[in-house]
């Protein structure tokens, strides 16, 4: 979904009304013409968070597999991994 964007100064004169309007959809407030925060409901919210828990919480029992089955690594070794990834 492609947020709707206002300005800052915009937000601030009219932020009673925008507090309506997310309830149906987010709102990404710029500044200069950039992107600086999104306003959205605070049931969105809620959501967006359940879902990153439930993302993190996938992780790490994705990592305790792992960590059971043997498929580990030294902390040295994940580095340079990361290295060779990253080009550094």
């Amino acid at each position: 979904m492609m947020e709707k964007a206002i300005p800052a100064a915009e937000a601030k004169t009219n932020f009673g009304a925008l507090l309506d309007k997310v309830q149906r959809e987010p709102l990404t407030i710029t500044k200069k013409g950039r992107p600086v925060a999104v306003l959205m409901s605070m049931d969105e919210f809620e959501t967006h968070q359940r879902l990153k828990l439930e993302k993190l919480r996938r992780e790490v029992q994705a990592g305790l597999a792992d960590l059971e089955a043997g498929r580990v690594v030294s902390g040295a070794e994940a580095f340079e991994a990361m290295d060779r990834v990253l080009g550094d």
